[in-house]
């Protein structure tokens, strides 16, 4: 296991993604439930990603775009993501890049409804955007919304 550079129990990495968060969140209040500011703010996201993870990012973002409309984007702990109507995150795409990981991972709050009996993944590893990627991503998206 690699060690990281730690301050209270945090990575270099990890209070990184707590000062975007606040920044984030400082933009937000300003720009209220304003979907072109939130629009804004995911589109530039994605452009910063690197390719791997930027086709990806492009790939949720054009499935929420269609299935979900109602959903408002915004960014989460820098990362693209898109919330309800209570402005709160559904679902998000962790980029492989931003903790170092081997994947990235497109993730579902608890606000999805994916809900199958007492257990279900709310987190998706995807290395790929293929075509079956983009129809489970799909009907994932289309599920948490209703």
């Amino acid at each position: 296991m690699a060690k990281t550079d730690t301050s209270d129990g945090l990575s270099a990495q990890e209070r990184e993604a707590v000062k975007q968060r606040a920044k984030e969140l400082r933009a937000q209040e300003k720009a209220g439930k304003n979907r072109a500011a939130g629009e804004k703010a995911v589109l530039e996201a994605i452009s910063a990603l690197e390719p791997e993870d930027k086709s990806l990012a492009e790939g949720l973002h054009a499935v929420v775009s269609e299935v979900a409309p109602e959903l408002v984007p915004k960014t989460y702990y820098g990362m693209p993501g898109y919330a309800n109507d209570e402005g709160k995150i559904v679902v998000f795409i962790q980029p492989a890049r931003k903790f170092g990981t081997r994947y990235a991972t497109i993730g579902f709050e608890d606000r999805a409804h994916l809900d199958d009996g007492d257990l279900w993944p709310v987190g998706f590893a995807v290395r790929t955007w293929t075509p079956t990627v983009q129809a489970k991503v799909t009907e994932l998206v289309s599920a948490a919304v209703r």
